[in-house]
Parts: C-alpha cells; sequence; structure tokens
C-alpha cells in the first residue's frame, strides 16, 4: 500500500494548501466546477441505490466512489480547501496570507456551487422528463431531503439551528480525514482504501455537506420542493459551511499538525 508516515503526509498537506492558494484563477474555478459536479452525481447514484435497494447502507457504501474520482483527477471541495490552506499559513510558508486563504475559498465555493448546480437542473430534467411530468421516485425523495433539512431545523429554532452545525461539524471532521486519506499512500489501491471509509460513514450517519446540499437543495427547489431559497440558505447552507469549517480545520487540520509536525518536546525520566 505504500503507507506514510504521519510526519510524511502532514508535510504534504500543508504542501499542497500553498500550492491551492498560488493557483491561477482559471485552475482554481474549473478543479472546484468538477469537484462539485462529481459530488452531485455521487449523491444521485448513492440515493437512486438506496431507493432501488430499499436499503440507505448501499448508498452510503457507494457514495464515496464520486469521492475518490474527484481526488484521484485533482479536483478540489470546499471542505478540502477549509482543511488544507490555513495549515500553509500557519507554517509560516513565503508570501501566503489570510486575504491569499479567503480569496481561494471564494473561488472554490463558487466553483463547487456552479458545478453541483449544473448536475441539479441536468437531474431535475431527468427526474421529470423535461419538465413534462412529475418527479419520479428518486427525484420526489430528494425534494423531501430539502424540506426536512430546511423547515426541519427551523421547526426547532435554535436547537434546531445547533443541530444543523454539529452535524456539519461531524461531516467534515470525516471528510477532511478523507482529504488526508488520499495523501497517506503513494498507490491508487492505498489511497481509495484510506479515502472511502470516513466518506462512507458520513453518508451513512446523514451529516451535513456544504457541496452535496449545494445539489440537493437547488434541485429539490426546481422540483417544486415546498421551501424557499431563504430556507435554504439560513437553516442549511450557511450554517453548514460554518460548520464544516470548523469541523475539519479544528478536528483535522489542526490536530494531525500540531502533534505531527509541531511535535511537543519528549518527557524527559529524570
Amino acid at each position: 500500500m505504500a503507507y506514510l508516515l504521519p510526519s510524511e503526509f502532514v508535510t504534504k498537506m500543508v504542501d499542497a494548501g500553498e500550492s491551492k492558494i498560488f493557483m491561477s484563477t482559471r485552475d482554481t474555478i474549473i478543479r472546484a466546477y468538477m469537484a462539485g459536479a462529481i459530488l452531485a452525481l455521487a449523491a444521485v447514484f448513492a440515493v437512486t441505490a438506496s431507493v432501488q435497494t430499499g436499503y440507505p447502507l448501499i448508498g452510503a457504501i457507494l457514495f464515496p466512489v464520486g469521492f475518490v474520482m474527484l481526488y484521484l483527477l485533482g479536483f478540489d471541495l470546499l471542505t478540502g480547501v477549509f482543511v488544507l490552506t490555513p495549515l500553509a499559513l500557519i507554517d509560516k510558508r513565503p508570501g501566503v496570507t489570510v486575504k491569499g486563504i479567503l480569496r481561494n475559498w471564494g473561488l472554490v465555493f463558487v466553483g463547487n456551487f456552479l458545478g453541483a448546480f449544473t448536475v441539479a437542473v441536468f437531474m431535475a430534467i431527468v427526474f421529470t422528463f423535461g419538465f413534462a411530468a412529475e418527479p419520479d421516485k428518486v427525484g420526489t425523495i430528494i425534494a423531501g431531503i430539502g424540506e426536512k433539512r430546511t423547515l426541519g431545523y427551523a421547526e426547532f429554532g435554535a436547537a434546531g439551528m445547533l443541530t444543523v452545525f454539529i452535524r456539519a461539524v461531524m461531516c467534515n471532521w470525516m471528510v477532511s480525514t478523507g482529504v488526508v486519506g488520499a495523501m497517506i499512500s503513494t498507490s491508487v489501491s492505498g489511497k481509495v482504501i484510506a479515502m472511502w471509509m470516513p466518506i462512507m460513514v458520513f453518508f451513512a450517519m446523514g451529516f451535513e455537506h456544504s457541496i452535496v446540499n449545494m445539489f440537493l437543495f437547488p434541485s429539490a427547489l426546481i422540483m417544486g420542493g415546498n421551501f424557499s431559497i431563504m430556507d435554504y440558505l439560513i437553516w442549511n447552507e450557511l450554517p453548514v459551511v460554518l460548520g464544516n469549517l470548523v469541523g475539519g480545520l479544528a478536528f483535522t487540520g489542526l490536530t494531525l499538525y500540531s502533534t505531527h509536525i509541531k511535535t511537543a518536546p519528549k518527557r524527559s525520566m529524570r
């Protein structure tokens, strides 16, 4: 499997974060667009498999195929750059600034949304036979997810907002672990295995992923979901983006960096 030691793959994380900050606007948007589109297709695939088999776990087992594809192709998700780019700043890499990090996040957000939205439109056409019929079974379920994860949270007020935030934190704890998994091995099979496990956990647990939601909610709205754009933004996308940032950076990026790069002095036996 060609496993790398933690100190080696964490250094690769910092290197990757630095390279993304200095990437051209064109390349950043293209890579983010393709990542959003591929992850959206994987979400459709997972929901379809769950509906066809009647077992949601099947969808969770299959969903990581999209994540694996996009990272092997070198594309970028917002949830990934949330973890990697701040490490380059903390490591004091030359030329890395907060402005550069925020620029990268903004471009990746736009690219991810455009890619996911493209697939949302395409799949809405497929689900409704070009808007000539009511959504099929998969489309109806996706529309229901949109309502449940907006109005369902809003029903509980502040407690609902706390719930969506924590589900987003736990989501990117797992997803960012998958991002790291792509760097743990130098072989394709090793990368796939290391990425697959945490992504399967996140999807099976129903945690909140901002880019997957960029597909689910616009798709549901296009097909007549009973919630508004403001419901989607306030009760899902915005708190989920914030939760994804906290979860990935706090529980994956900073913990790995602090213990494998900035290792504390060894204890003296005297």
